[in-house]
């Protein structure tokens, strides 16, 4: 009988991606764990947060949640959640923003105490703004006096911990003990990822983490508390909205924040397609729609230029899908002295935003006169109008364009679009943005966690949802760094080489965020866009000295960063980068960007630092928006 010799078993091939994330699976493994039994009140807490399938959790340590703290190590293993170590309560809030950008789902962050809460209080404010989902676990106390360390203690113990920032969070809770805590987290979890998403905050007191776990207490099944569908319209609403559109002479889509998945992008392209719409998006949105794509026929813009304006006058309808702003976009295309009626068109509005209004900020924006308001997820929208024209499979990319539509160059045909970066030095911002641009946009692996003040839509060659994240939506200084780290881990884990372009003022307030990509071994490609200067505010400096006669060519003092120019290689160094620069040239741009392109698809971290020269600061105050001009 013949013997069949056995088959050597060969291991898997590990992706590169693979690779990386084990990379982070294996930094700081707990020992001797053997087969922890729920024991103590933050065991349950940990436990249910586990049951919401929190990856990863950003921190920084503080005794206030030391009973917290040891039940994610010793109880769960450091393990969903995962721990991410940072250096300072902003960029752990900011990291869990980045993270929700480009994921749609919620990380955990533990902050210590007050003192803590005050540090991350404007990366929460940045969250809020950008309604990005996360739980935040907060500690107080002990409340119970008896039980208070001298001094501290006492110190640490605020009475209303969220007062701090309940002005913009979703919901707050402080529960008082262990049932009334897993149910606190259940509530939290489902509130953050429900439609308008946003953070939570749950302040544990740190008696009761630290308390034996009361008999009896059961963890539920997470099933029954989760989210409910976003919020959708009624069908009358729904075929109102389509007759409307199906009307219109030259119908414009704008399309702002929405859903990052491959689904929800296919739907807005084929809704686009199958109405003959124009397209434009929000460029501080990130990517919501093929740029390129014939019905996108201007480039994305946040404050428009003139083609925008004009083509915005010219339209008869305006369907808005989540546009940041809506009536004081339109007011800046009409130019008028009033923001409730500013354009003849009709207007579809498609929000939820009103759900999140308080009235302690101004977020709500300008009033917008719409003619169709509908109360609704603006992707949940989309879907719906599909469902009721019947529109099926995928985009064709062939739309059916009214012939208004058609007659609008499309932007790809533009001689800015044609644009190519001088090679020579010095390099100015065109130059370092459309570099960038043939780098990132070229490549389909790549992925935009920020950009640069600056970038021009007809750089923005978006092709994918996963192309660009978006950038900050509360303006917050020094949040791009963590943000970006943010951004990498999930691109990360969805199989990109994450690249992040930060301005040289907001990488130097923010830069020991970089530290936690390393210690935590995330790959990151981070270009900086080095003028030496505050220079969005030399632009305004120069608009204050213009209008009261006095001399522009003084807008630089107390602005620049130089004599010495903090070095920005040095920085990046110190948290664990490899690094090149300063480079001066386009040319030498993008063979730096090749050289950090293999570092970070190997799985490593890479800083370059890239020297402009100033803008016009001229230029810079008319494309502000006009504040000022109307009374000039």
């Amino acid at each position: 009988m013949a013997t069949v010799k056995p088959r050597r078993k060969t291991a898997p091939k590990t992706s590169k991606t693979a690779k990386a994330a084990n990379a982070t699976a294996a930094v700081d493994r707990p020992v001797k764990l053997g087969n922890p039994r729920m024991g103590w009140a933050s065991d349950a807490i940990a436990e249910v947060t586990r049951k919401c399938n929190f990856k990863y959790m950003a921190l920084v340590p503080g005794a206030s949640y030391r009973g917290f703290h040891d039940s994610i190590v010793n109880y769960l293993g450091n393990d969903n959640p995962q721990m991410l170590i940072c250096l300072h309560e902003e960029h752990s809030v900011a990291i869990a923003d980045g993270y929700a950008r480009v994921s749609d789902e919620p990380m955990a962050v533990a902050i210590h105490t007050n003192v803590g809460l005050l540090h991350a209080s404007m990366a929460i404010f940045c969250a809020f703004e950008g309604r990005a989902p996360m739980v935040m676990f907060g500690a107080n106390g002990p409340i119970d006096a008896n039980i208070r360390r001298p001094w501290i203690d006492w110190i640490h113990t605020t009475k209303d911990h969220a007062g701090l920032i309940r002005n913009f969070v979703k919901w707050d809770d402080e529960p008082q003990s262990a049932q009334a805590a897993i149910e606190s987290v259940l509530r939290g979890n489902q509130i953050a990822r429900s439609q308008p998403r946003g953070p939570v905050y749950i302040c544990l007191d740190a008696g009761l983490q630290e308390e034996a776990l009361p008999r009896g207490v059961k963890i539920p099944d997470t099933d029954r508390y989760q989210p409910a569908p976003p919020p959708a319209a009624t069908r009358a609403t729904v075929r109102k909205a389509i007759a409307a559109i199906k009307k219109a002479k030259l119908p414009v889509m704008l399309l702002g924040r929405g859903d990052r998945s491959q689904a929800a992008w296919d739907n807005r392209v084929k809704l686009a397609e199958a109405l003959g719409c124009a397209v434009l998006s929000n460029l501080r949105a990130g990517s919501m729609f093929p740029t390129e794509h014939p019905s996108h026929v201007l480039p994305p813009c946040v404050r428009p230029p003139q083609e925008n304006k004009d083509m915005i006058n010219s339209a008869d309808l305006i369907f808005n899908l989540g546009w940041a702003d809506l009536g004081g976009f339109l007011r800046l295309c009409t130019g008028n002295s009033q923001t409730q009626d500013p354009v003849d068109a009709e207007i579809i509005n498609v929000s939820l935003q009103q759900y999140l209004h308080n009235g302690w900020n101004m977020d709500y924006q300008s009033l917008p006169a719409v003619d169709i308001n509908v109360l609704a997820d603006p992707d949940t929208f989309v879907q719906q109008m599909l469902d009721e024209l019947g529109v099926k499979g995928k985009p064709t990319g062939k739309p059916r364009l009214k012939p208004a539509v058609k007659r609008i160059r499309h932007w790809t045909k533009g001689g800015a679009a044609k644009a190519k970066p001088r090679q020579a030095a010095p390099m100015l911002g065109q130059d370092f943005h459309l570099t960038m641009s043939n780098f990132v946009c070229g490549d389909p692996k790549i992925s935009l966690c920020h950009i640069s003040t600056g970038f021009p839509g007809t750089a923005a060659r978006w092709s994918s949802p996963l192309d660009f994240s978006g950038n900050d939506s509360g303006g917050g200084v020094g949040a791009g760094p963590g943000q970006s780290v943010g951004c990498a881990l999930a691109y990360r884990d969805k199989g990109q080489i994450p690249v992040t372009m930060l301005g040289d003022g907001d990488y130097s307030m923010g830069v020991n965020a970089l530290w936690t990509a390393s210690r935590m071994r995330i790959p990151l490609l981070v270009v900086v866009m080095n003028n030496r200067s505050y220079f969005n505010d030399e632009a305004h400096q120069h608009h204050v000295a213009d209008v009261r006669g006095r001399a522009p060519e003084n807008r630089w003092i107390g602005l620049r960063i130089d004599d010495p120019a903090p070095d920005v290689c040095k920085f990046a160094e110190a948290q664990g980068f490899q690094t090149e620069g300063p480079v001066k040239s386009g040319k030498d741009l993008a063979a730096a960007l090749e050289r950090g392109r293999k570092v970070v698809a190997g799985g490593g971290r890479y800083c370059i630092d890239a020297w402009i020269e100033p803008e016009d600061a001229l230029e810079r105050r008319r494309s502000d928006g006009g504040r000022g001009d109307q009374k000039k």
